[in-house]
């Protein structure tokens, strides 16, 4: 941890974290979904999908986190609140916190996902319910 004074209270002191974490995906927790977890922060984690053609995720399911995703190689197709858009390696989107969504596996399918807040924290990555 560094130090650092505050210039307009100058009697305290302010720790910055800076511990490094790594990760070996090997060694990753794996979610109900089949996900993998990654690195995680106290605002932001990451997780990896290493799906098959013809899986599909929750149906029209809402989450309490915003997504930024990554296709590092496959296809799929997102539906996102009656759009439908087609994910091909070299994409990337966006499912904002609260919309409703479902993902269609269309070919061997590998993406990274960032969550904020963190997906697997307080359950909010846990199968719907309904």
């Amino acid at each position: 941890m560094t130090q650092k004074r505050d210039p307009a209270k100058p009697h305290l002191v302010i720790m910055a974290d800076t511990t490094v974490t790594k990760v070996s995906s090997g060694f990753s927790p794996k979610g109900e979904l089949g996900q993998k977890y990654l690195a995680s922060g106290k605002a932001l984690s990451m997780r990896l999908w290493d799906e098959t053609a013809g899986h599909q995720h929750e149906e029209n399911v809402a989450r309490d986190y915003e997504t930024v995703g990554y296709v590092l190689e496959g296809s799929a197709e997102l539906e996102l609140e009656g759009q439908t858009v087609r994910l091909e390696t070299g994409d990337s989107w966006v499912v904002p916190k609260g919309a409703r969504h479902t993902y269609r596996i269309k070919g061997q399918f590998r993406a990274v996902e960032a969550t904020s807040p963190p997906a697997q924290v307080h359950s909010r990555d846990a199968r719907s319910s309904g």
